[in-house]
């Protein structure tokens, strides 16, 4: 069973901060709260816990996972983005969006929708994931936690341990702010485009 670990909201204690990012170290998976109910996060380039969310969501090579970034800044080594689509994101950052865009070299492969060669990225609006990447020095690898058959992401960290405990290595327990998945937008073509609408205030799309 994963180790259950409870954060304070605003001000997580660091000695448990630093056993959820010991645990992302040795490859591990987490099941975390976000500004859009729970994700499950690993480190970048862990081949196994990417395989264990694709086990846990069920998901093909089509899905698109999403770099979890402290700040826009961080995600720069990471992402392409031109100026216009700059400014679209730093203005809704921090915030529950993830927006589709070209990555870089940095990215492991295995992460990109293999034939656009594309990623997630996404600044979260909530105290313990951005503790926990402060903590981490580098992004995460993440996807919402939304079960085969749902809709929505789980939203309460007893819930998660009780359902998905045994799959994954750390529980995080702390509220959420939504039940609801990010807002995702496609920023790849020639004009936003909303690919899931969510948390995130779509009228500036429309």
């Amino acid at each position: 069973m994963a180790r259950y670990i409870e954060l304070h909201p605003q001000d997580p204690q660091p000695r448990r901060l630093a056993q959820v990012t010991e645990a992302l170290r040795d490859g591990g998976l987490i099941a975390y709260p976000t500004d859009s109910g729970y994700a499950l996060g690993a480190r970048l380039g862990s081949k196994e816990a990417l395989d264990r969310i694709r086990t846990i969501r069920r998901l093909d090579d089509k899905h698109h996972f999403t770099l979890m970034c402290a700040t826009l800044a961080q995600a720069g080594t990471f992402v392409i983005l031109d100026n216009a689509a700059f400014r679209l994101v730093k203005s809704l950052t921090p915030g529950p969006y993830t927006f589709i865009v070209k990555a870089t070299k940095e990215v492991p492969r295995m992460m990109l929708q293999p034939k656009k060669l594309t990623v997630g990225v996404r600044v979260p609006d909530h105290r313990v994931p951005l503790a926990l990447l402060s903590e981490l020095g580098e992004p995460m690898l993440t996807s919402s936690l939304i079960l085969p058959g749902s809709a929505e992401t789980m939203s309460e960290g007893w819930v998660v341990n009780d359902e998905i405990g045994h799959l994954v290595d750390v529980v995080v327990d702390a509220p959420v702010a939504s039940v609801e998945p990010t807002t995702v937008v496609d920023l790849t073509g020639g004009t936003p485009e909303v690919v899931r609408a969510g948390a995130g205030d779509t009228s500036r799309f429309e």
